[in-house]
């Protein structure tokens, strides 16, 4: 008996339905693409990096104005441009209008992208 409770439990788990699906209207479509321009109307915030460094806290404390930060990379290497923390692309810094500017040298393809994490 206790055979058959089981077998009943293991059955009602198991079982499919049929389930009906409502076939799509060629409206839907076009309304999808509504929802693509909302997208492509968005601002993303990106990030221009020229170099980095490390420094120990005890010089941290001490910096002040004037104080002069070394990065790592060489003046004539390009800044990297990053998206949502990955890096897209790659540039050199300009100034337009009295501002500092990126103009983009190179984008990366996916296979850049992951070989620079």
């Amino acid at each position: 008996m206790a055979e058959t409770a089981e077998a009943e439990k293991t059955d009602s788990k198991t079982k499919a339905q049929n389930v009906e699906l409502s076939e799509a209207n060629a409206e839907g479509a076009t309304g999808a693409s509504g929802s693509i321009d909302l997208l492509l109307d968005m601002d993303i915030a990106v990030t221009v990096s020229i170099g980095q460094t490390e420094i120990p806290v005890r010089r941290l404390l001490k910096l002040g104005p004037g104080s002069v930060l070394e990065l790592d990379k060489s003046i004539d290497e390009p800044a990297d441009l990053y998206l949502r923390g990955m890096r897209f692309a790659t540039g050199s810094i300009v100034v337009v209008d009295g501002r500092f500017a990126v103009k983009i040298q190179r984008i990366l393809g996916l296979g850049d992208a992951v070989a620079s994490l």
